[in-house]
């Protein structure tokens, strides 16, 4: 799979927005309003008089609180397949087999964003690439201005990982108990999706073109 950088996926959201008929309105709230104002935009995003989004209700057995029952990659991916966000086309699902397998998410509505989901002991870890640290002009003063406002960023952290080919890459991630509800995991992954796009936003004018 090809890796590209956050600002390509920025740019499919925000082209996927337009052809909605959406409009980009700029607002300034204090840190503390940030999950509101999100949660008021995604209900502002619906046609005039549709029902708001509401929760898939829990049908029992891996779709509720788990207990002391532990997701795996497997259980996860026959789940994923059948909540509502897989099933109109939101997400895309795909099992990635090998020693420790992991699931593909693409996030469509977010311009196919793609995302990685690994289960590891008792956690959940959501992960996506931002961009190459290469792209950085000064990596001192860019790590000091993402980093000092991360509590804008709910659920979500930041970090730097070295791929197989010795690139070094910003990455986001977020993680939950491997115990969680079905509809905890699916708000882990939208979470770091929207908050993805948020951050490219943001910083994507601080970058130099990749090469």
């Amino acid at each position: 799979m090809e890796r590209r950088s956050s600002a390509y996926y920025q740019r499919r959201h925000r082209d996927r927005l337009r052809e909605q008929g959406l409009v980009k309105k700029e607002l300034w709230v204090r840190p503390e309003y940030a999950d509101e104002l999100a949660s008021i935009e995604r209900r502002m995003r619906q046609p005039p008089g549709s029902s708001p989004e509401a929760p898939a209700p829990a049908t029992g057995g891996e779709t509720t609180m788990r207990d002391t029952t532990l997701w795996t990659p497997l259980g996860l991916y026959e789940a994923l397949r059948t909540v509502p966000q897989t099933a109109d086309g939101a997400i895309g699902v795909e099992l990635i087999e090998g020693a420790e397998p992991s699931l593909l998410l693409t996030m469509h509505d977010y311009g196919d964003l793609p995302l990685f989901l690994a289960v590891g002991g008792q956690q959940i870890v959501v992960e996506a690439l931002l961009w190459p640290v290469a792209m950085v002009p000064d990596a001192a003063r860019f790590n000091e201005d993402l980093l000092r406002p991360h509590k804008l960023l709910p659920l979500s952290t930041l970090g730097i990982e070295t791929l197989a080919d010795g690139s070094d890459v910003y990455i986001m991630f977020g993680a939950v108990s491997a115990s969680s509800a079905l509809g905890d995991v699916l708000f882990e992954i939208e979470t770091l999706a929207d908050n993805v796009i948020r951050v490219t936003e943001a910083y994507a004018p601080q970058l130099r073109e990749a090469a």
